[in-house]
């Protein structure tokens, strides 16, 4: 399975069945905390089939979801390059199968092979680059602008129109740009009422380009 996931791409199979040696496969169902920011790192968790969702919560139970990852990607690995504990929460958002790596295995595998570890860089520096983006966009949009630019994003284009295929709760929404349920919702009912969106059995379809104010 792991000769599908970008991280190790460029490895031979003798090394493919080496690292999966140290690896055992886990699966869990939908709405399951694979991980509790806080909780001391012990493994690499990587995605074989499924999806989930990193998020963050405050001492009020307030939910921010700062990415979502699905088969290929993984998580779990900053805490154990820096050995601090976890920095974020990561729950299932379906039925999910993850290969999983111990710490110690992990560190040998980086230590053994070095095209791993860059790979390890690129990605990460690919990461820090999206959440500064997403800064800026808490930073310098309004509410209006979060949604529009979320909705625009997660879009893939389906017969000349734009779909987007995760079926998104309003809730989902707010909880990616950090505003209430309550404003995301009037943005999405004026959207619809003016024609630039519409619901197909809990997927929202764009069918033209959003205004660039609300």
């Amino acid at each position: 399975m792991l000769d599908n996931i970008p991280l190790f791409s460029g490895l031979n199979e003798q090394e493919l069945v080496h690292i999966s040696q140290h690896a055992t496969t886990r699966t869990y169902p939908k709405n399951t905390v694979i991980i509790t920011e806080g909780d001391p790192a012990e493994t690499l968790y990587i995605i074989i089939k499924g999806k989930v969702k990193v998020l963050l919560n405050d001492e009020a139970g307030k939910e921010v979801i700062i990415n979502c990852q699905g088969p290929g990607e993984y998580f779990g690995e900053l805490a154990l390059i820096d050995e601090a504990q976890r920095s974020a929460t990561v729950i299932t958002m379906e039925t999910s199968t993850f290969s999983v790596i111990a710490k110690h295995s992990f560190h040998d595998i980086l230590a053994n092979n070095p095209s791993i570890a860059l790979s390890l860089i690129r990605d990460l520096t690919q990461r820090v680059r999206v959440l500064t983006d997403n800064v800026k966009s808490l930073a310098l949009m309004d509410v209006y602008g979060r949604v529009a630019k979320t909705l625009l994003g997660m879009a893939t284009e389906h017969n000349g129109k734009l779909l987007i295929e995760d079926k998104l709760t309003q809730q989902d929404i707010a909880s990616r740009i950090g505003a209430s349920r309550e404003m995301v919702s009037r943005i999405l009912k004026d959207l619809e009422t003016g024609g630039y969106i519409s619901m197909k059995h809990k997927h929202i379809v764009i069918n033209e380009m959003l205004p660039k104010h609300y």
